[in-house]
């Protein structure tokens, strides 16, 4: 039996324990509440567990935008093809339950494509975040819809650059009296 190894990196939004073997990642998830104090970097860490924080560093300061780490998540055939329909998802883009389901070749499976997406174990690498309502609300995400929105912006702010809703606003204000 291989050993799983554990570690943690402290997010803009909180936490993220790790685990993976010496080929693997199997699971990337927030931590609400440690008990322990973590060390972030040993060096004793495998591979796969050490580029992991890696990326993720890097993608929570903007220089990456899609993982390239060997993942492996344990069920069905179905569900299985739901995360890997998940990672085609491009970053800073969202699509809705409805479009998940229609892409795995079955609308009707609408809400087993939601469940499974529920069900990802590999938080931000595999980006379940990216699913979002029909009618773009924020919908299901196991860290927190909180977190969901902004990982969603966070990656927008990266795809598309910072706007603000009101930034012209006050600039066309500016000479009234």
């Amino acid at each position: 039996m291989k050993k799983n190894y554990q570690a943690y990196y402290q997010s803009p939004i909180g936490m993220i324990g790790i685990s993976g073997d010496e080929g693997f990642i199997n699971e990337v998830t927030f931590i609400d509440q440690m008990e322990e104090p973590v060390i972030e970097d040993d060096p004793g860490l495998p591979q796969a567990v050490a580029e992991t924080l890696k990326q993720l560093q890097e993608y929570f300061t903007g220089k990456r935008k899609s993982f390239t780490l060997p993942c492996q998540q344990h069920g069905t055939t179905f569900q299985q093809s739901v995360w890997k329909e998940l990672e085609t998802i491009a970053f800073g883009k969202t699509i809705s339950y409805l479009q998940l389901a229609k892409r795995l070749g079955n609308a009707k499976a609408i809400r087993a494509a939601a469940s499974t997406n529920g069900k990802n174990k590999i938080a931000v690498i595999v980006p379940c975040h990216r699913v979002i309502g029909s009618n773009a609300d924020m919908v299901g995400y196991a860290g927190g819809l909180w977190r969901k929105k902004w990982l969603i912006a966070h990656e927008a702010k990266f795809t598309y650059g910072v706007q603000s809703l009101f930034e012209n606003a006050s600039k066309d204000n500016s000479h009234q009296g």
